[in-house]
C-alpha cells in the first residue's frame, strides 16, 4: 500500500453546531400547503399587540444567543413567504418578526455524521507564509432526519505537510435564496452567504423540491475557462426522498452560489466530476453511468450530458462489486491523475488511482492493482462500517492533500507523495 501521512486532525460529527433554517421544506408558502400556511398567519395576526410582543420576546430571550442576527433572519423569512399570505394591510414588525419565527426552526445539521470532503484552493492566497496555500473544505454534513447539507471549513496548508484549519465562528447561518444577480439558468436557485459572515460557518440546506432529502458528496474543483478566468464548480447528488439526480454548485467568490440541475441522460446517476478545464474544446467529465464502471463523458455544454464511452471496469479483488471516481481529474505533467473508489468483499471500500493520457483522456495509462488506502483498525468502526471515501484532492508540491471520510462518520487528512502513487500502478494490465 501507498505510503502515506496522516495528519493528527479529524473532523468529528458535532450536535452543537446548530443553524436557523426555513420550518419544513413542504411549508414553502406553495402547493398543497398553502392553504395551511395563510391559516397559520391569520392566526398570528389575529393576536393582541400586547400578546406578540410577550410571545417574540420569549422566542428571543430563547434563541438570540444562539444564532447570529435571529431577527434578521426571521424578518427574511417573512419576507420570503409574505407575497403568498394573502395580506390586505401591512402588519406591524413585531408581528411580521413573530410570523417569521413560526417558520423557522433550530437544527442540528451535523449531528449524526460528516463524511465525503472535497478541497480546493481558496480564492485568498495573500499574506501567506511562503510555500503555504489558503484551502476551502467542503464536507456532507448528515443531521436530523438523515438530511445532508454542504459545510465549509477554510485552513492553510504549510510546509512539511502541515495544516491548520480556521476556528468556525460560534453561529453557523445558512446561506439564504435571494434573487439571481447573473441565472445560470431559468430553474437554477441562487444562494448568499449572509453579509459579514464566515464561510466556515455557512451551511447550504435543499431548496428545491428534487433536493428535499438533502445535498449529498460535492465534488469541488477549480475551473480555469478559455479566457483565464477561475470559477469554482462543483457536482453533487440532490435526492428528493425518491430520486436522484446530478445538479452543478457554481460560484466564483464562495459568496454567490448558483445550484442547477445537469441535463441529459447523464445527469440521472451519481458521482461526476469535472476536468479543471476544457479538452479539445470541450468539457469533460468522469462518472459512472451503469452503476459499475467509469465512463468519459464530453460535452458542449456544462449543464447538459449524455452518455459517455466506458473508461474502466473492475480488475482486481478489492473493487470487482463497482468502482467510482473520487473527485476531479488532477493535471500531473504525467497525464491526469483521477483518485477512484473500489467495493470489494462484504463491501469494504477502498482508494485507488487511475493515470488518463493529458491529451486524450479516453486512454487509460495506469491504475493501481491494489489499493492506496484501506480502511483498517479503529478507522472500521462508525455510521457505515469499513468504508474510506473522498471527494477531491488536490496537489501540494509533490503530494496529493487527501481528505477523507471514515465510516461515514468523521473525516481524516492525509499526504501522499506522487511519485509513490505513480510508481504504485501497474502500466501493463490496464
Amino acid at each position: 500500500m501507498t505510503r502515506l501521512t496522516q495528519h493528527e486532525l479529524r473532523l468529528h460529527a458535532d450536535p452543537t453546531r446548530v443553524v436557523v433554517r426555513p420550518f419544513h421544506l413542504a411549508w414553502q408558502a406553495s402547493g398543497p400547503d398553502l392553504e395551511r400556511v395563510q391559516r397559520l398567519a391569520r392566526e398570528i395576526i389575529a393576536l393582541d399587540a400586547r400578546t406578540v410582543r410577550a410571545e417574540l420576546a420569549v422566542v428571543l430571550r430563547d434563541f438570540a444567543d444562539r444564532h447570529r442576527q435571529i431577527e434578521q433572519v426571521f424578518q427574511d423569512r417573512f419576507d420570503e413567504i409574505e407575497p403568498r399570505l394573502g395580506l390586505e394591510a401591512p402588519l406591524r414588525r413585531e408581528t411580521e418578526l413573530l410570523i417569521g419565527a413560526y417558520f423557522c426552526h433550530e437544527y442540528s445539521y451535523a449531528a449524526a455524521a460528516v463524511m465525503n470532503p472535497s478541497v480546493v484552493h481558496h480564492p485568498d492566497q495573500s499574506g501567506l507564509e511562503p510555500g503555504s496555500i489558503r484551502i476551502v473544505l467542503s464536507f456532507r454534513a448528515v443531521g436530523e432526519g438523515h438530511i445532508s447539507t454542504i459545510a465549509f471549513r477554510e485552513g492553510v496548508i504549510t510546509a512539511q505537510r502541515g495544516m491548520t484549519l480556521v476556528p468556525q465562528p460560534p453561529f453557523a447561518t445558512a446561506a439564504m435564496a435571494g434573487p439571481a444577480t447573473d441565472p445560470i439558468t431559468n430553474d437554477s436557485v441562487t444562494l448568499h452567504r449572509q453579509p459579514d459572515s464566515s464561510l466556515s460557518g455557512t451551511v447550504i440546506f435543499p431548496i428545491t423540491e428534487a433536493q428535499r432529502n438533502g445535498l449529498e458528496d460535492l465534488r469541488l474543483v477549480e475551473f480555469e475557462g478559455e479566457d483565464g478566468d477561475i470559477e469554482w464548480i462543483g457536482t453533487y447528488t440532490a435526492y428528493s426522498g425518491r430520486d436522484i439526480r446530478s445538479e452543478l454548485l457554481r460560484t466564483h467568490d464562495f459568496r454567490d452560489f448558483t445550484l442547477a440541475p445537469i441535463k441529459g441522460g447523464a445527469g440521472r446517476n451519481k458521482g461526476m466530476a469535472l476536468f479543471p478545464r476544457k479538452i479539445d474544446g470541450r468539457y469533460c467529465m468522469i462518472g459512472r453511468q451503469d452503476g459499475k464502471n467509469l465512463y468519459l463523458l464530453r460535452s458542449d455544454s456544462l449543464d447538459h450530458w449524455e452518455g459517455g464511452e466506458l473508461l474502466l471496469e473492475p480488475r482486481y479483488p478489492w473493487e470487482l462489486v463497482q468502482i467510482g471516481n473520487c473527485g476531479a481529474p488532477i493535471e500531473l505533467d504525467e497525464g491526469w491523475l483521477v483518485l477512484t473508489h473500489g467495493v470489494g468483499a462484504m463491501r469494504k471500500y477502498a482508494i485507488g488511482a487511475m493515470l488518463l493520457d493529458k491529451a486524450d483522456p479516453s486512454k487509460v495509462l495506469g491504475r493501481t492493482p491494489n489499493p492506496i488506502l484501506s480502511a483498517a483498525d479503529e478507522d472500521r468502526e462508525g455510521y457505515v462500517p469499513n468504508v474510506v471515501y473522498t471527494c477531491g484532492a488536490i496537489r501540494v508540491g509533490d503530494d496529493i492533500f487527501l481528505p477523507y471520510g471514515v465510516a461515514d462518520s468523521s473525516v481524516c487528512f492525509a499526504f501522499l507523495a506522487i511519485a509513490d502513487i505513480l510508481m504504485a500502478m501497474d502500466t501493463v494490465a490496464v
